[in-house]
């Protein structure tokens, strides 16, 4: 749901809906395409508003990136000679 990641005052002291709309609007704008992220006056609309409906983010390229490379499987080169086996320092 999202609430994990909140300090413990915070959600105490501030409405779970307010909260979730605010984690709403920061991946709107870590969106990985540009084009796909909300303007200054947009951001600003979505904080006056909060009758306003929100755009559902995508899932973040950053994710699906880390996800592949914590996979388990074998990791070659382009031209397949090599074989890097990739394990965290």
């Amino acid at each position: 749901m999202g609430l994990e990641f909140v300090d413990p005052l915070l959600r105490v002291t501030s409405p779970t809906r307010e909260i979730l709309r605010c984690i709403n609007m920061d991946l709107l704008c870590v969106q990985d395409e540009a084009e796909s992220r909300p303007t200054m006056s947009s951001v600003l609309l979505m904080l006056g508003r909060g009758s306003l409906a929100l755009p559902v983010p995508t899932e973040s390229l950053f994710y699906i990136k880390r996800c592949v490379k914590l996979s388990n499987e074998p990791q070659s080169s382009v031209n397949g000679v090599t074989n890097t086996k990739i394990s965290p320092r």
